[in-house]
């Protein structure tokens, strides 16, 4: 295809010679070869435009793709358009043949084509040495051990296919398609649509076979998760923070009323049931922090707690109890990648770095810590007063800027891929920070923050969405990329402390509020419908 995409507009011939891409008229027929079949030349006198020609090609090779190798004929035929340039053509039949003399002949040919000239040249030889060697010499004991030290698929048409695959990175496109071009047209228009549809939030095919070509995608608001599936009452005061394990399969919710409630996650039925209720805090559960091994919880305190917990979330046991100072405030927690050690801190200045076993290893002097995420073993993000978040290296302990706000930080929390921050600003609401470029993205409309802690979330499929409580009792869902919210859900009474996306569950997500419940929110379709009926807790509600 020309630079620009334009077309021909009198009919006359190309400036390039056929050597830079198939030509026209007269019909042709496989491989590029040309042939009388009759066609008369009054025929043959339609004038395609480059963009028509490539869309000929490429049904062309989708059609033999298929099998359907007589209908691709006869669109060659009829259209005059080769497939691919005469010696790529032979060149690929001889590699899938197995004739190396052949392509040797073949290559001499198209070296004036080649991309690099002589250089790539010797590369392809290269290649195509290297598979006759393979396919002539066994250097391993077994076939099977050849194939695993080499990564070679054996001789045959796979091993030749990717070979091809391999050789064509070589050659222009106009003188020899790339695999399944049309396929791959289409993965990427189906593609561009879910990143603008709203709701896109469900896996889909790779190989398409999930969606029809017949229409965009689109997908309607009632798959996504914009309605409460239950209502979870076991608190008896407000629920300050709530997070699903890294597996999804449990659900920890933390309170004033001093417990800490673990329930059990059924991701199918979107049923959450009571596991246990743990209640050894005496100034309320503010935050938990699941361990990436899924088995122990970090658990912090208000500001007036001077104490952290790990529990085993399994038995129910404080595996540790960490306490250095009565005059602590340790309110913030944070596991590093390896699920050994942990960070904690909070807004009178204490940091620690620690071990699973209680160990302090590190600490920090004078940092009022109002957020903590670690981005791997060594380093960590912390926010602090001054309206910024530092990383934070423990192995050189040095420190650098990340991100300067203009009002106060009251929470933030990093993405899976630890490439996006979203920071949770005073009387702001909602910012999306590039941690990399420390740029910001954009600020997300609609919430109402004033100076209440509220923790917001990062979810959904390939974690597109974000979401985040409310003063005015709703959760507010964004995606990403977008200013305005997808969706805004209510049901809670009182201001929406925390919204946590369920890991493993692009439709789940949980919210705990000052109202004294936790919503379980999903689609529609997964709204059970058992009025008047208790789980086995005895307290939490179907709606």
């Amino acid at each position: 295809m020309q630079a620009n995409g334009s077309s021909q507009h009198n009919g006359t011939s190309r400036s390039d010679p056929f050597d830079s891409r198939p030509r026209r008229n007269p019909p042709s027929t496989s491989n590029g070869e040309l042939a009388s079949n009759g066609t008369s030349a009054s025929q043959s006198t339609k004038i395609l435009s480059s963009i028509d020609e490539d869309i000929v090609r490429l049904i062309g090779q989708h059609l033999r793709g298929l099998g359907f190798n007589q209908t691709a004929e006869q669109l060659i035929a009829e259209s005059g358009c080769a497939l691919e340039h005469p010696t790529a053509a032979s060149f690929r039949a001889h590699v899938m043949d197995g004739q190396w003399d052949r392509t040797e002949e073949d290559l001499r040919e198209l070296e004036s084509l080649v991309k690099g000239g002589k250089e790539d040249i010797v590369k392809m030889r290269f290649l195509l040495l290297e598979q006759k060697y393979l396919e002539l010499y066994m250097m391993c004991s077994s076939a099977a051990e050849l194939r695993e030290s080499s990564e070679w698929d054996g001789k045959g048409p796979v091993s030749r296919q990717k070979l091809i695959e391999n050789l064509q990175e070589f050659l222009p496109p106009s003188i020899m398609l790339p695999p399944r071009r049309l396929f791959t047209l289409l993965s990427q228009a189906v593609e561009q649509q879910k990143e603008k549809c709203p709701y896109h939030n469900t896996q889909l095919d790779s190989d398409l076979s999930s969606i029809s070509l017949l229409m965009d995608h689109i997908c309607t608001k009632e798959q996504f998760p914009n309605v409460t599936t239950q209502v979870l009452w076991d608190h008896q005061d407000e629920v300050w923070h709530c997070q699903f394990s890294p597996d999804g399969t449990r659900l920890a919710t933390g309170s004033k009323d001093n417990k800490l409630i673990i329930w059990q996650v059924n991701t199918e039925h979107f049923e959450v049931r009571h596991l246990r209720t743990l209640d050894e805090h005496k100034y309320g559960v503010g935050f938990v922090s699941w361990c990436p091994d899924n088995l122990h919880i970090l658990v912090c305190g208000p500001d007036e707690t001077s104490e952290v917990f790990i529990y085993n979330s399994v038995t129910g046991e404080v595996r540790q109890r960490i306490h250095q100072n009565a005059d602590d405030s340790l309110t913030y927690a944070a596991w590093m990648t390896d699920g050994r050690k942990f960070v904690v801190g909070g807004v009178r200045g204490q940091f620690y770095f620690c071990d699973i076993d209680g160990n302090v290893l590190d600490t920090w002097e004078g940092i009022r810590v109002q957020g903590l995420a670690a981005l791997d073993d060594k380093v960590v993000l912390a926010a602090d007063t001054h309206h910024r978040i530092k990383g934070y290296d423990f192995d050189t302990l040095q420190d650098f800027p990340v991100i300067q706000e203009d009002h106060p930080i009251m929470t933030f929390v990093v993405d899976d891929k630890k490439e996006l921050a979203l920071v949770n600003v005073a009387s702001q609401g909602c910012h999306l920070w590039d941690l990399k470029d420390k740029v910001l993205l954009r600020k997300f409309h609609g919430q109402s923050q004033a100076f209440f802690t509220i923790y917001s979330c990062f979810g959904g499929l390939n974690q597109d969405y974000v979401a985040s409580g409310s003063e005015d009792h709703k959760v507010f869902i964004w995606h990403k990329r977008r200013e305005a919210p997808v969706a805004v859900l209510e049901g809670h009474r009182l201001t929406v402390n925390c919204v946590h996306w369920n890991p493993t569950e692009p439709s789940m997500l949980a919210s705990a509020s000052d109202d004294g419940t936790v919503r379980i929110w999903g689609p529609k379709d997964k709204l059970r419908r058992r009025k008047d009926s208790l789980t086995s807790s005895g307290r939490s509600s179907p709606v």
